[in-house]
């Protein structure tokens, strides 16, 4: 396995689905210029089929931002990827990003009609159906197709892996196992990963990546427990914004992997000294304060006011600094 991680940055579209955000077609291309400064490896530009206006800001960062892959997000319906295809259009690297729920309680709450099955057993062979149709229709448009199957860490693990096993089988050059409701302990998580490593007979044709959802403050952590067991790319988002209590905050993740190197032995192609400038337009395109605490890019994140901790960092900064202000483009 390669030792560089793939850094998904879904910022414009799963941060922006923080309650009381929302961004137009320019703001968004504005901050897409910027995450191709920071380096990210694919931009998850917005969900083309939710309104014309998204459809739009995808279509001019597909045209304008040349040097990521530039993706989209659907359901797995035929409509959905259609609208996603044609937002793509001029993207020098597209990739469609399609899915659907696979916990139980997904399966039921979700598809409760009869006419996806009378007993769940019914329902999860329709909804095996609808996720491999998906990929292969998304594989007539690109060839880069990306499946989540959401509420992953909630899922019986059989019908999961027979899932992605199918999936892949259909076209999907990525697998995104996402801990939908940040509801996994890290070692859970890591478990999870490496059992679709040892029981989905395909998945080396295939990179598993890893989404996690921060309800129970374990975003970070299970993403790096994720990607310890063998994920290849992680999904975050700038300030950890994104629904309810957030995503895994992007800028934690690849710091943690730059940091602990020693003891992880993974990294990412990001340019670090980026991280402060993108979190701040991140921070005022959405109206959302970076709290002063918060790890990394928060204001006090290299502040000193305990004597002890003030002396110490005068005699000798690594006493009680893990990394630099300037390793994160932070202003003296």
């Amino acid at each position: 396995m390669s030792n560089k991680i793939i850094v998904f940055d879904t910022t414009l579209r799963d941060g922006e689905q923080a309650a009381g955000t929302r961004l137009g077609a320019r703001e968004k291309l504005t901050l897409a210029r910027q995450l191709e400064r920071l380096q990210v490896d694919v931009i998850e530009a917005g969900f083309p089929a939710s309104s014309p206006e998204d459809a739009a800001a995808v279509a001019l960062i597909a045209q304008e931002v040349r040097e990521p892959i530039i993706c989209g997000l659907t359901r797995a319906v035929q409509t959905d990827i259609d609208a996603c295809a044609k937002a793509l259009e001029k993207a020098s690297r597209p990739r469609i990003h399609t899915g659907i729920g696979v916990s139980d309680i997904h399966v039921m709450g979700k598809f409760g009609d009869v006419k996806y099955g009378h007993t769940i057993k019914e329902k999860k062979a329709h909804i095996l159906d609808m996720a491999t149709n998906a990929v292969r229709h998304a594989r007539t448009y690109v060839d880069d197709v990306e499946f989540y199957a959401e509420d992953a860490g909630r899922a019986d693990q059989t019908y999961l892996f027979a899932m992605i096993e199918a999936v892949i089988k259909a076209g999907a050059t990525v697998v995104n196992i996402p801990d939908t409701t940040g509801f996994t302990l890290p070692d859970q998580y890591g478990a999870l990963i490496r059992s679709l490593k040892e029981h989905v007979p395909n998945i080396d044709q295939a990179i598993i990546s890893v989404h996690c959802h921060d309800d129970l403050g374990l975003a970070v952590a299970n993403t790096i427990a994720g990607l310890q067991n063998g994920a290849g790319q992680f999904e975050g988002t700038l300030n950890g914004i994104g629904e309810r209590a957030g995503n895994a905050a992007l800028e934690e993740v690849v710091m943690t992997l730059r940091t602990r190197q020693d003891a992880i032995g993974l990294d990412t192609r990001i340019n670090t000294k980026e991280l402060y400038r993108t979190s701040r337009m991140v921070s005022d395109a959405m109206g959302m304060p970076i709290p002063a605490n918060k790890a990394i890019i928060g204001e006090n994140a290299f502040a000193h006011s305990s004597g002890i901790h003030v002396d110490g960092v005068l005699k000798e900064r690594t006493t009680y600094e893990i990394m630099s202000p300037e390793d994160v483009g932070m202003p003296q």
